[in-house]
């Protein structure tokens, strides 16, 4: 990416919260290679013979209901490849300008097609990250890179951004798992009295977006033929570190890096202590 580009990019991200890369960023060999540890994982085969950490969906779930599995790059080496892969952590700290990034949580998410007059069970509530991420400090600079795997076109769910709403504040009206789209929205919409513009991430296989920890998104149904795959990857820059430097729950594994990828700079400069 071009000096101008970057500058583009980087004042798209710090003025509406997030930037979503057009073009594919990783070789469609590491996609491809993801795609299958991703079923694998939903048919419970890890090969690295360690289970993911608890989730919300585990093998043997409703097929039909959105699948989210915490940590999957323990579990499997092509998903590792993925979410550590420099590429990823290149554009990310062009878009951030951090000096150093950490990979320190990873979610699978797998959104299966809705048919026509099926239940949805499918939506992504509304909601900004950090409500679930109270074990960071509050001025910690926590961001996630959304990594698609499919085409993620505009009858697939895609994931949508409420620009500018990284600057309103952490709302009390914040819920991944409401399958209650539009209320929720209307509501977040009555607390916050804003301006309400949404963006689409519409991406091809193997590229990303980017967004802030308090940015609003959520995402409706996949009304197409073919799954939505993608992976959350959470990243950390080196302005960032645990309440009272304390390893517990989301922050547990930040020390040991084949959990959470130093994906870009130096790991001197992560140390939180």
């Amino acid at each position: 990416m071009k000096a101008d580009q970057i500058d583009v990019a980087q004042r798209k991200y710090q003025e509406e919260g997030f930037y979503i890369h057009p073009e594919p960023l990783l070789p469609q060999e590491v996609v491809e290679k993801a795609i299958a540890g991703m079923d694998a994982l939903r048919a419970g085969d890890y090969d690295t013979g360690i289970p993911p950490r608890p989730s919300s969906w585990s093998p043997g779930d409703d097929p039909d209901a959105l699948c989210k599995i915490e940590m999957p790059q323990i579990a499997s080496h092509a998903i590792m490849e993925l979410v550590s892969h420099p590429a990823l952590g290149a554009k990310a700290a062009e878009i951030t300008g951090a000096e150093a990034l950490q990979v320190w949580w990873v979610q699978l998410l797998y959104k299966p097609p809705t048919a026509s007059g099926q239940e949805v069970r499918t939506h992504v509530g509304w909601h900004q990250d950090y409500n679930y991420w109270g074990i960071w400090e509050d001025d910690s600079e926590l961001f996630t890179a959304w990594v698609a795997l499919s085409d993620v076109a505009p009858d697939c769910g895609p994931m949508n951004f409420v620009v500018g709403s990284h600057k309103w504040g952490l709302s009390t009206k914040s819920d991944f798992f409401s399958q209650d789209y539009e209320a929720l929205r209307d509501a977040i919409r009555a607390e916050q009295n804003q301006e309400w513009q949404e963006e689409p991430a519409i991406l091809p296989p193997g590229s990303a977006s980017f967004h802030q920890k308090l940015t609003f998104h959520g995402s409706g149904p996949n009304l197409s033929s073919q799954p939505r795959r993608s992976f959350a990857v959470h990243m950390r820059t080196e302005k960032s570190r645990p309440k009272d430097n304390v390893r517990q729950g989301l922050t547990t594994f930040i020390d040991d890096p084949r959990y959470c990828p130093i994906v870009f700079g130096e790991a001197d400069t992560l140390k939180c202590a």
